[in-house]
């Protein structure tokens, strides 16, 4: 078979009770399933209304929520010979000005879509604002859930060869400037096989997992090798899985699944939100194959994971690090034999001067970096110097450039980037053409091991961001910033992806707030790009380093961060790392004393009068420790929670905490209207405010004189309220 389309049509018909997909709306109980011979029905469905509205090779527009309907829609566009264009909804409510609506609308442009396939739901939200999206309000808007099973008579099968463009792959790129990989037929074919043998997938295996089916890794590595081999997936979405870790391995322990994969984050987030008591619970005995890929991979996650669930069945040799990129369709390197992952110290300080030397007992610093397997056989990986385009020696480190049939056509529409990325020939201008993948790399004893970043993609718990949006957030966020004058990086810490800002001041505002600029910075990242800013630092006029031509330079500006050079007009960064809450005990006091590292407690006061601003201080106190400030630092009690600079990570830490502290329920429905502190304490005294209060304090311990009082005034006087009890 030579395309994807003829594998799902032969499956149809001669599997076609075989369970394909197994959707967990809430990532629990409530499911819902498609076999291949209804997957094959509503693809030829989809196919024939796409067929009467589009040309062979017409571009369409996927948006949906987790779920079946993302998938009917991608096989009828298959069946059409039409090309997906992989995207996703914007968020929930908020302007057209916003950055998901511009991502959305560059897209559609930067592709020239024909159609919109969507829900009946999410077109009547969406065409709501049509007139402020002039280049979604001229597409045409099909609702899947609305056609009807007759439609498929008309459908006709249409002619692909294995060079036919199967979809186009977004990359998190400039919503300015976004660009869709070129992935054809045989790109997939040829990525897919790879991939199961990668994974070691069989006619007996399960996939289960929650990455989002517009992702790359979620798209090929989960949905599509499901439907190659013919084996079951069970999914459910990012946000279920970010609010409950312990979903994911309930699901692998209930519908034994043998094989997935997710981002280094992900398997963190397992380790610090599964409780022991919850773990008792697993059977991962079931888990052959642990993929790890996305973003960097991390020794130390690695083997925190394999000890906190090896009493579950978890084996530390079903861990398979890999990596790839989506101009590659996918999978570039991966471990094609069992065995624990192959992980090295090297000379950090050599690292650092591009060289791959394994640390000595001289060593003054290493650093452990893990291997990401071996390159597929019939693709060919070098390490080239990206200034000469010469290859580099054994053990110097370059850029990975690759060659092979799983290598994409390039950007749809953007030749000459085309030429730049996908063409790359060697100094002598014959050896190619290559793909500069823009990581910097190195191979040891047949592993391919990633050491840093040529390009300036900012990737944090697995997704892209490119730094000129970011930038683009930052000096808009306040009129005391300079335009053009804003480098955003990433440095490691404590084996994390943390961002940092450096931004210009206007020379007429050195004077100003610094506090004030702080909080913009902070709050206007995470609305928009849904990460925090671990530091800030404010630079004097002319401060960010940049080339003779005016370009920022980004690894010159980390460099000089690094060193301390920065000329600095102050400096934030956060007071502590971004942990979980503490251990919940029993509910005591809504105030915390000067100490930030204290868990925020509370107990409801029994006037009525203090129990909302006591509910308002306890929240206030919650949010401080998540962004990791300081108890001096005050958060606006009328801005929303990301516009306080909370991402959607903490947010569902926030919700999750205050939950199990306070014994109430917090709507996700309200969480994704964006309230402030002051409307989440509100609701939340409507549920507290009917029960019983505890006694009264004394008198003299008001909010206010207990908000003044020592660490150990607080403890003892938190042991007088349980003795009251």
């Amino acid at each position: 078979m030579q395309n994807l389309t003829d594998i799902l049509r032969w499956r149809g018909e001669c599997q076609p009770d075989r369970l394909a997909f197994r959707f967990l709306a809430d990532g629990e109980e409530d499911c819902s399933t498609l076999d291949y011979a209804s997957l094959d029905q509503d693809a030829r469905m989809i196919a024939a209304v796409l067929q009467q509205v589009c040309w062979f090779g017409d571009r369409v527009l996927l948006l949906f929520p987790a779920g079946l309907d993302y998938i009917r829609a991608f096989a009828g566009c298959l069946y059409a010979g039409c090309i997906s264009v992989t995207a996703y909804p914007p968020k929930a409510r908020r302007s057209a000005t916003d950055s998901s609506w511009q991502r959305l609308q560059a897209i559609a442009s930067d592709a020239d879509a024909r159609v919109v396939l969507t829900t009946s739901t999410l077109r009547e939200r969406l065409q709501s604002m049509q007139h402020e999206m002039p280049e979604l309000g001229k597409l045409c808007w099909i609702a899947v859930d609305m056609l009807t099973p007759d439609e498929a008579q008309d459908w006709q099968p249409p002619l692909l060869s294995p060079e036919t463009l199967a979809f186009l792959q977004y990359t998190s790129g400039s919503t300015a400037t976004p660009k869709g990989v070129m992935v054809s037929h045989r790109n997939l074919l040829h990525n897919l096989e790879h991939l199961h043998r990668g994974m070691r997938t069989t006619p007996e295996s399960v996939l289960v997992g929650w990455l989002p089916l517009f992702h790359d890794m979620g798209l090929i590595g989960l949905m599509l090798h499901a439907l190659y081999m013919g084996i079951p997936y069970t999914f459910f979405s990012p946000a279920t899985f970010i609010q409950k870790p312990l979903r994911w391995l309930e699901a692998i322990s209930r519908y034994r699944g043998t094989a997935n994969g997710a981002p280094n984050f992900a398997y963190d987030l397992c380790v610090d939100r599964v409780m022991p008591e919850e773990r008792e619970t697993l059977d991962l005995s079931c888990w052959d194959v642990a993929c790890n890929g996305a973003e960097p991979v991390r020794a130390e996650t690695l083997a925190r994971f394999a000890d906190a669930f090896r009493p579950c069945g978890f084996r530390a040799d079903a861990f398979n690090p890999c990596y790839g990129l989506a101009e590659a369709t996918l999978v570039v390197s991966i471990g094609f034999q069992r065995g624990e992952p192959v992980v090295r110290d090297f000379d950090a300080e050599a690292l650092e001067r591009r060289h791959a030397l394994l640390a000595t007992a001289d060593s003054r610093k290493s650093r452990a970096l893990v291997g990401c397997g071996t390159t597929v056989e019939d693709q060919r990986t070098i390490i080239v110097d990206p200034e000469t385009r010469e290859l580099c020696p054994p053990g110097t480190i370059g850029e990975i450039w690759i060659q092979g049939a799983s290598v994409g056509q390039g950007y749809w529409r953007r030749p000459e980037e085309t030429r730049e990325t996908f063409q790359a020939t060697l100094a002598d201008g014959v050896t190619g053409p290559f793909l500069r993948t823009g990581d910097l790399g190195f191979c040891h004893e047949g592993q391919l091991y990633i050491s840093g970043r040529l390009k300036d993609v900012v990737i944090i718990r697995g997704a892209n961001h490119y730094p000129q949006d970011i930038e683009a957030t930052v000096e808009r966020c306040h009129p005391a910033l300079r335009a053009a004058g804003c480098a955003v990086f990433c440095i490691e810490e404590e084996g994390e992806a943390r961002l940092v800002v450096a931004q210009e001041l206007q020379r007429t505002a050195l004077q100003s707030d610094l506090n004030e600029i702080y909080a913009a910075i902070r709050a206007a990242i995470a609305e928009e790009h849904g990460i925090q800013a671990h530091a800030i630092a404010l630079l004097k006029p002319g401060g960010v380093p940049k080339t003779t031509s005016g370009k920022v330079q980004r690894s010159a500006c980390r460099e000089a961060w690094r060193k301390g050079d920065l000329n600095l007009a102050g400096v934030w960064q956060q007071a502590q790392s971004l942990a979980p809450m503490p251990p919940e005990s029993e509910p005591m006091l809504a105030v915390v004393g000067p100490s930030a590292s204290r868990r925020p407690i509370f107990v409801l006061p029994s006037a009525p009068e203090e129990q909302l601003p006591a509910l308002e201080a306890y929240l206030h106190a919650c949010v401080q420790r998540l962004l990791g400030l300081v108890p001096e630092e005050v958060i606006a009690r009328n801005r929303s929670l990301s516009g306080v600079g909370l991402d959607s990570l903490m947010i569902v830490e926030l919700k999750n905490h205050v939950e199990r502290e306070l014994k109430v329920v917090i709507p996700t429905g309200l969480l994704m209207q964006g309230p402030s502190l002051a409307q989440l304490a509100a609701v939340l005294h409507e549920q507290m405010a009917p029960r019983m209060p505890l006694p009264p304090l004394p008198s003299h311990l008001t909010a206010s004189a207990v908000a003044n009082l020592s660490d150990a005034e607080v403890d003892r006087m938190l042991a007088l309220v349980m003795k009251n009890k």
